[in-house]
């Protein structure tokens, strides 16, 4: 009985670490992994996808105790790791580099396309 308790807190830590690092909101942890997706790696994708099996097993009595506890506990702690690994501030501000340089290369072209335009009329 202990080790079921231990998979079914392991999986609401999941889910918790689900919504505070990717922002992603489900009511059962299947939902918010297929919501999860494309921001997870294909193995941890897996491996919480083998959790949110577990998930529904876990709530029946009976079926509790065919899951593997084991192969669970191991899949909980790969997904808990990379997604507790992962920093907020560092996210965010790759996300602003990115667009920031986005612009800039955008502004370089048209100050480009106009030097080339100005030219062509001879106004340079």
């Amino acid at each position: 009985m202990q080790k079921t308790v231990d998979i079914q807190t392991q999986i609401a830590q999941t889910v918790q670490l689900l919504r505070d690092k990717l922002g992603v909101h489900g009511k059962t942890l299947t939902e918010s992994v297929k919501k999860a997706k494309r921001q997870l790696p294909r193995r941890i994708f897996k491996q919480a996808m083998l959790l949110a099996q577990a998930e529904q097993m876990a709530a029946h009595p009976k079926l509790r105790l065919v899951l593997d506890t084991p192969k669970l506990a191991r899949a909980s702690e790969e997904v808990q790791k990379h997604l507790g690994g992962i920093n907020l501030a560092d996210r965010r501000m790759g996300w602003f580099l990115g667009m920031l340089s986005s612009l800039a290369f955008n502004l370089l072209v048209l100050s480009a396309l106009l030097l080339a335009f100005l030219r062509w009329q001879g106004f340079i």
